[in-house]
């Protein structure tokens, strides 16, 4: 299985304030890597960073032809705005005038229903416009799928349709998947490795080996317990 990112010793420093430093870990070809950690620990620098945003040292070598499809966690868009999703979907540049074959696959692919993709986006619940902004991103045909925290200030059931959603699209259109979250319990169920940034530290790995209670308390400065269950 090849590489599809490679990160070598990445450092960022905003102003005068290191926010990273030294982070090496690879991504393998359609796995999943989820990204934890406190708030300020630089976990959307980090993605930042890795799209080419912000400046940084060190290497960030993705691997040839990769599209790179990012859903930030919050989108500067006025809701009140009257365009419906279809017509925020077809905002997207360089979208071919036949391309309603495909924006059908692409809300049929994330769960949005025509009618949906008819209202205005301002009645859009959390959870439906979060499907909208993941069926944008499908629209370049995207080889790494990368989401900042996609299911914040959405209600218990819509989060769990959303994690499963990506998890369903990873398998179907083989995606790499990199993602932030604060569900440990999403964490263990979907990434196929972690990396846990907090307190001027960072450690990557599988989840069952590096989300410990010593390596959680190091990151989040606190005492952690939890329980994993192995079904």
């Amino acid at each position: 299985m090849s590489n599809v990112l490679e990160v070598d010793r990445l450092s960022v420093r905003l102003g005068k304030t290191q926010v990273l430093t030294d982070l090496s870990f690879r991504v393998e070809q359609g796995t999943s890597l989820a990204v934890i950690g406190p708030n300020g620990a630089g976990k959307t620098v980090l993605f930042r960073a890795l799209i080419g945003s912000l400046p940084f040292t060190g290497a960030v070598r993705w691997a040839p032809q990769v599209r790179i499809g990012y859903v930030p966690q919050k989108l500067d868009i006025d809701r009140d705005v009257p365009i419906t999703g279809m017509d925020f979907l077809m905002a997207r540049e360089n979208l071919p005038a036949d391309a309603g074959a495909r924006l059908q696959q692409i809300l049929d692919l994330v769960g949005i229903p025509p009618e949906v993709a008819r209202s205005p986006i301002g009645t859009l619940s959390g959870g439906q416009f979060q499907r909208l902004l993941i069926g944008f991103a499908l629209l370049g045909d995207p080889t790494v799928l990368m989401l900042d925290e996609p299911t914040a200030g959405i209600d218990a059931p819509g989060q769990k349709h959303l994690n499963r959603l990506v998890h369903q699209l990873q398998e179907k259109e083989g995606l790499t998947v990199l993602f932030i979250s604060h569900e440990l319990s999403v964490i263990f169920r979907y990434a196929t490795n972690v990396l846990c940034l907090g307190h001027g530290q960072s450690f990557f790995g599988p989840p069952r080996q590096v989300l410990t209670g010593e390596t959680l308390a190091g990151i989040y400065g606190t005492e952690w317990g939890y329980h994993v269950h192995e079904h």
